[in-house]
């Protein structure tokens, strides 16, 4: 059965007074995986990694706004309102160019763990192409071009590539709340023989060589994915604390909640890796501007 709201059973922590996961732990948080589509890893990173990778990709995005950097590195694909790209970046794309702490987070024993008994041995990270790694800067102050992004599995962005499975990782700067966004998510979705839309949110046409559904099994949805940010029935919210690294599936449900306080911050680092052909790892023009 998926889990409870309190999402309490999807977080795993190395035992105590451990600094790795043992062969126990690895084994139940590879059954929240499957079962429900995502869990939460706790207690992966040294604070001196997040201090360093909060420092590195802080000032890259202060980099991108001084256009210091080139263009590779910033986007307003996701922006709700691309003129304030000129005062604030929301994003700094291939932060794994620019964050040697970035670097070393996505290769990081714990964290690799986790992948090779959700994928393979042999998966590999999505860090040339489409948009590397990258840092976003969620916040909802005025300055912000962003809020919030609707429904949507990330398969959905590239459903003619034989690049699946994969599973997201994103490293939390900030905890999250109701009061800074949080994500939002449907346990058990990845399940689901989930449609290729014929246009995404963005009004993106989805090329025709695209696989009618994606999910891992033949089961249709109960009901249709609302593209925008409507309540979704069984959805639940995944709160982190700072340093805490969410795995999700590539098929499952999600969407981010838009903070309540206009004075906070919600900053992550987010990439993914993959156990498909990577020869078919090359960007399609709607692979590059689906929405996330």
């Amino acid at each position: 059965m998926p889990i409870q709201p309190a999402a309490t059973a999807a977080i795993f922590s190395p035992p105590p007074g451990q600094s790795a996961f043992d062969e126990a732990t690895l084994d139940a948080m590879e059954l929240c995986y499957h079962e429900n589509g995502f869990v939460v890893l706790r207690d992966v990173f040294a604070a001196e990694l997040m201090e360093r990778m909060e420092a590195e990709c802080v000032r890259a995005q202060q980099q991108v706004v001084n256009h210091e950097l080139s263009e590779r590195y910033g986007s307003t694909v996701f922006l709700d309102d691309a003129a304030k790209a000129e005062v604030f970046a929301n994003y700094v794309e291939f932060i794994n160019e620019l964050s040697p702490a970035v670097v070393e987070a996505t290769a990081h024993p714990n964290l690799l763990a986790a992948l090779h008994r959700l994928l393979s041995e042999d998966c590999w990270m999505r860090d040339a192409s489409q948009f590397g790694v990258v840092y976003q800067d969620a916040r909802p102050g005025k300055e912000s071009g962003y809020t919030r992004i609707g429904w949507h599995s990330d398969w959905q962005a590239g459903p003619s590539l034989d690049i699946w499975p994969s599973t997201a990782f994103t490293f939390h700067i900030d905890g999250t709340s109701p009061e800074n966004g949080f994500l939002r998510v449907v346990p058990g979705s990845h399940r689901w023989a989930t449609p290729a839309p014929y246009r995404n949110v963005n009004d993106i046409e989805v090329p025709a060589t695209a696989a009618a559904t994606g999910g891992y099994t033949d089961t249709p949805p109960p009901f249709e994915m609302a593209l925008r940010f409507e309540a979704i029935p069984g959805e639940i919210p995944v709160y982190t604390q700072r340093g805490d690294v969410i795995l999700h599936d590539a098929y499952l449900w999600h969407s981010a909640a838009r903070a309540t306080a206009e004075d906070t911050t919600r900053r992550h680092v987010r990439g993914g890796y993959f156990a498909g052909d990577r020869a078919n790892e090359g960007v399609e023009q709607f692979l590059k501007n689906a929405a996330r």
